[in-house]
């Protein structure tokens, strides 16, 4: 297989062309370093695999990524980086990267990984994997169930102490009214009580009715 090498760190190039040159099956076509010259290169070499960077000068190698992928749809892209974190993983792969791995992972792996690659399988390293099946963080329930108008009036002086009788006085509604827009809020906020929906009012910032 032939394969490009893009990264900025001249060490890290140098490192992994002494590696790759002793498997028989593995040819470097290239070095780059940045994602320019990665973009550019894939072009005039047309590698089997390009052994991209993630954060590089001029172009990084997700904006790198999506170029060749756009131009030269048959080249496979393994990212090899030292971000394991959700937000570079998955901007990687939809970029096109067919592989996710970690520069601490073993040269024997990365080999298998580049072979995996070869026969159509993509590669994820466990940290990726893992950061990958962790569901996004999902937003507080007052936005995925927005109160009403007068649900958050109720809401608001809830904050302030005041019982049932006198939110109804301040609202100019009755008793029955308020009870029934409380058991609203308590599904909504997915709370238990008054005391569990004040405090939510005052940690997202609920204290207030502004029409």
């Amino acid at each position: 297989m032939r394969v490009l090498i893009a990264d900025d760190h001249h060490v890290v190039r140098r490192g992994l062309l002494f590696f790759l040159k002793t498997q028989k099956d593995i040819e470097v076509v290239g070095e780059a370093a940045n994602g320019v010259e990665a973009v550019k290169m894939a072009g005039e070499l047309q590698p089997d695999i390009v052994l991209m960077d993630l954060v590089m000068p001029e172009m990084d190698g997700i904006e790198a990524t999506r170029n060749i992928k756009a131009s030269y749809p048959e080249i496979i892209v393994l990212m090899l980086t030292s971000f394991s974190d959700r937000d570079h993983i998955l901007p990687a792969i939809e970029a096109g990267a067919a592989g996710y791995q970690l520069k601490d992972i073993e040269p024997d792996e990365l080999v298998e990984s580049l072979r995996s690659l070869m026969r159509g399988e993509n590669t994820l390293h466990p940290k990726a994997s893992s950061e990958l099946a962790k569901a996004p963080e999902a937003p507080p329930p007052h936005i995925l169930h927005p109160l009403t108008p007068r649900e958050a009036e109720v809401l608001a002086e809830l904050t302030k102490g005041k019982s049932n009788r006198e939110v109804a006085s301040a609202l100019f509604v009755t008793e029955k009214t308020v009870k029934t827009h409380i058991s609203n809020i308590f599904i909504k906020l997915e709370v238990q009580d008054r005391t569990q929906a004040a405090l939510y009012a005052v940690k997202h910032g609920l204290t207030e009715y502004v029409n």
